[in-house]
């Protein structure tokens, strides 16, 4: 009898395994990467019940990360005298991590702030923002 394998994956992806870059440098205190792409696709109908084809519009991707008030001072203390985080001119984010021995990379291209701001509430041990990112595209495993 053949013994059943359990983990068939090894050890699996996770958090403590990936590193981002944002502006040129890693990212220590973030909390959070989010980020996904999709196309729209249709069913398109002629005679009959079911569809005679599919159609292919337009293409989207969006992202965001969390990340600790002391990145977001670092960052803004690095820009000019009254700019703001939404005016840093596109910029790519790397997203890299490993699996099964083989380093994965993923881009978002052309990124830009969207917000920026602070909530605090009682009894937060550490403060935390989330932005909102417009990208063009994301490039999977480049």
């Amino acid at each position: 009898m053949e013994p059943k394998i359990i983990n068939k994956f090894g050890t699996l992806l996770g958090f403590n395994a990936t590193t981002v870059n944002l502006l040129g440098r890693d990212i220590e205190g973030f909390t959070e990467v989010e980020y996904s792409d999709e196309m729209e696709i249709n069913n398109e109908y002629g005679a009959g019940k079911y569809p005679i084809g599919q159609s292919e519009g337009n293409y989207s991707a969006k992202a965001s990360i969390a990340v600790f008030a002391e990145e977001v001072v670092a960052l803004q203390k690095s820009l000019p005298k009254g700019k703001r985080i939404q005016e840093i001119a596109p910029f790519d984010i790397s997203v890299v991590y490993e699996f099964q021995g083989r380093i994965m990379k993923d881009v978002i291209r052309n990124c830009r702030f969207k917000n920026n701001g602070r909530v605090v509430k009682q009894n937060d041990g550490k403060i935390i923002h989330k932005f909102e990112i417009i990208t063009t595209h994301i490039e999977y495993d480049v």
